[in-house]
């Protein structure tokens, strides 16, 4: 081209090789390596998960307990239109509206048994001393939480937990972080019988339902009355203050986080004021 001695290459010249597909062996190195991540980092975050205080959704994905607080913590302020609704992500992982849970009802406190050795922080299941994480398929009890190799589950064929003798059932052993199709559609039927029964996943009363059901009969019998419920309970959370709102938790672990999450977001309350008036 131009009589310089050049020459067009043909799409031969440019493409050596076409694209293979991947092989069985790299495939599940790949999802080996996903599940490894799952294991070890918060997917709404991407923070390491704090294995002392993790939870779960019913579907089996972790998250740190600190991490549900926070996106469940109401805001004193109106958020701006830029700003983010959940926490930060990684672009890959799901949003805080996408995991379904609307309170700390929907999750369960996970209980991990470490092995124990000092400088070390390797989780084990209590039966079968098997090391828990991607390799071994690892199962919670509902309930109570405490957390299991699948295969010791199984063994022991029991309906009492190994660690608290508290009962559960069957249909309430949750595998974590499940890949088997299966698994996933046995936990997406024992969600729906779960709402069905007005229950949520830690098999508690689901409390939003009465809220729906209450709003709605307001509605029939007067439109404005509701709008006026509406605002005065959107009202109370911004006037109670941090103690007021952690006094009802009996729990000491969760009344800390709380209370350490209210701190956080009143510190960025205050700087957004004082940006705004600069």
């Amino acid at each position: 081209m131009g009589n310089d001695g050049g020459s067009i290459p043909t799409r031969r010249e440019l493409v050596k090789s076409a694209a293979r597909a991947p092989t069985i062996s790299e495939m599940k190195a790949n999802a080996l390596e996903s599940l490894a991540h799952a294991w070890a980092h918060d997917p709404l975050t991407s923070e390491p998960l704090d294995m002392d205080n993790v939870v779960s959704d019913w579907r089996g994905r972790l998250y740190n307990y600190e991490t549900i607080l926070r996106s469940l913590m109401p805001s004193d302020e109106q958020p701006s239109p830029d700003a983010p609704t959940d926490p930060p992500s990684n672009g890959a992982g799901p949003t805080f509206a996408s995991t379904g849970i609307r309170s700390l009802r929907d999750i369960v406190k996970l209980k991990v048994t470490c092995s124990g050795d000092k400088g070390t922080d390797v989780r084990i299941c209590p039966i079968s001393l098997k090391k828990l994480g991607p390799a071994t398929k690892a199962v919670y009890l509902v309930p109570c939480g405490h957390v299991f190799a699948d295969v010791a589950i199984k063994e022991i064929r029991e309906e009492l937990c190994p660690e608290c003798s508290e009962p559960f059932k069957s249909e309430n052993v949750v595998p974590i972080l499940p890949a088997d199709k299966a698994d996933v559609k046995r936990l997406e039927q024992r969600m729906e019988k779960l709402r069905a029964a007005g229950l949520t996943h830690a098999l508690k009363k689901d409390k939003s339902n009465k809220k729906k059901r209450k709003a709605k009969g307001t509605a029939e019998g007067d439109s404005s009355g509701e709008k006026r419920h509406a605002t005065e309970e959107a009202v109370k959370p911004a006037k109670k203050d941090a103690p007021s709102k952690t006094s009802g938790i009996n729990n000491p672990m969760a009344a800390s986080l709380t209370a350490k999450v209210l701190a956080e977001q009143e510190e960025m309350s205050k700087r957004r004021k004082l940006l705004a008036r600069s």
